[in-house]
């Protein structure tokens, strides 16, 4: 009994282990092939044109009245033919002064009442079909969120990917408070990371970057040919996968500068990520299957790299699991299961850790935003990453919930202070 419950450990043991390895190898060969662009395929005809693309912005807000007045006004200083882009604010379900704002602000309002439905899937969903009907036609749609405040070259930069044939675009995701709490200074770690070795290098190699959530551009042709939808806890990872599916993909450019207000506390950011991993779970049981069937059937590079990000949240509690188990070999040397740290010994995660912990400030360092705050911020910032373990466990596990949790903005911070 003793031998046959050893090997099942050990197995199980080994399988999780070499899973790991295989990812992270992966990814490592997509950091290190994406850290050069590949030569990009222009089209030369909307190169040449000189064409402002007409925008709807578009900015979902469920009682935001402490933000929204400083989102517009960011959006009002855009370097781009004011004639050339509307600013639309859905109202949704809201209670406080949103609406008020809003107007005095200068947007124009949707108003949206329908507590069946919540959240931003839903409200951008219902906005769409209301904007595609009016008489003003539109080129693209931008969406933000309310307690953004937007860099005064996005659009411009926007329309030059756009002329560029891009057809759906990823903003650079900032942190307009990144030193309020070591929660806001964790996020803002982990978003600046993610634009350098998530985002740019698949844009440079080609493949779908990821959407947000805000920030992002989409042609008005793509929506109304495969439609919205997306309706999930995660529209934005939903969308992206429909994309994919349907041959499409998400671009990038780092230089339009979305400022996004992060979590102050634990639990706003254990409710906020808890909610991801639900939709992320969601996600991954509708479209990986078919994702993975895509890639082999198709040979599509693209929808197999989308698959993989799908299993992440498997890849969280694997990589947790897989570091207990090689602890536990030191730690517990007498324990009859001491045999689980074997495939790869402690002294190999700890290379991991410390490869890890000197690779990201160098990321930091290379965009040019280092602060002495930010090495304390990497001091803590592996305890936020162990966190997601617990977290990802509980998202999984209310995959099935679809409740929408609004998380309070009151981080009234304006662009100008931003870019002082």
């Amino acid at each position: 009994m003793d031998r046959v419950l050893y090997l099942l450990v050990f197995s199980f043991s080994f399988f999780v282990q070499f899973l790991l390895f295989l990812l992270g190898v992966y990814y490592l060969v997509i950091m290190i092939a994406g850290w050069v662009p590949f030569p990009e395929k222009i089209n030369k005809t909307d190169k040449t044109a000189n064409i402002y693309n007409r925008f709807a912005i578009v900015i979902p807000a469920h009682n935001e009245e402490s933000v929204i007045g400083s989102m517009i006004n960011s959006l009002k200083k855009q370097q781009y033919p004011s004639d050339s882009f509307d600013i639309f604010v859905i109202c949704d379900n809201c209670t406080d002064n949103t609406e008020l704002k809003a107007k005095s602000a200068g947007a124009r309002i949707l108003t949206r009442n329908n507590l069946n439905e919540t959240g931003k899937g839903y409200a951008l969903d219902w906005a769409f079909s209301r904007i595609f009907t009016m008489d003003e036609q539109y080129d693209a749609i931008c969406v933000f969120d309310a307690d953004n405040v937007v860099s005064s070259c996005y659009l411009s930069e926007m329309n030059k990917m756009l002329s560029k044939g891009h057809q759906v675009i990823q903003g650079y995701i900032d942190s307009k408070n990144p030193y309020d709490t070591w929660i806001s200074l964790s996020y803002s770690i982990a978003f600046w990371l993610s634009n350098k070795i998530f985002q740019q290098t698949r844009y440079n190699l080609g493949l779908s970057c990821g959407l947000c959530g805000t920030g992002f551009c989409v042609r008005t042709d793509i929506i109304r040919e495969i439609g919205w939808g997306a309706t999930c806890l995660t529209e934005d990872l939903e969308f992206t996968m429909k994309l994919v599916m349907h041959d499409r993909k998400v671009a990038f450019c780092k230089t339009a500068v979305v400022y996004d207000e992060k979590p102050l506390t634990f639990m706003q950011s254990w409710r906020q990520r808890k909610r991801w991993m639900q939709g992320h779970t969601d996600c991954a049981l509708r479209y990986m299957p078919t994702l993975f069937k895509k890639s082999f059937k198709e040979a599509n590079i693209k929808a197999f790299d989308c698959a993989i990000y799908l299993f992440q949240p498997i890849h969280f509690i694997c990589f947790g699991l897989a570091t207990i188990f090689s602890w536990s070999k030191s730690a517990f040397p007498s324990m009859p299961f001491y045999i689980i740290g074997y495939a790869f010994p402690s002294e190999v995660w700890l290379v991991i850790v410390l490869i890890q912990s000197l690779f990201g400030p160098l990321v930091v360092l290379y965009d040019k935003k280092w602060d002495f705050r930010i090495i304390l911020g990497f001091v803590i910032y592996p305890f936020y990453c162990l966190t997601w373990l617990p977290v990802t466990i509980a998202g999984i596990k209310d995959a099935g919930c679809k409740g929408w949790d609004h998380t309070n903005h009151t981080r009234n911070i304006t662009i100008e202070e931003i870019e002082r």
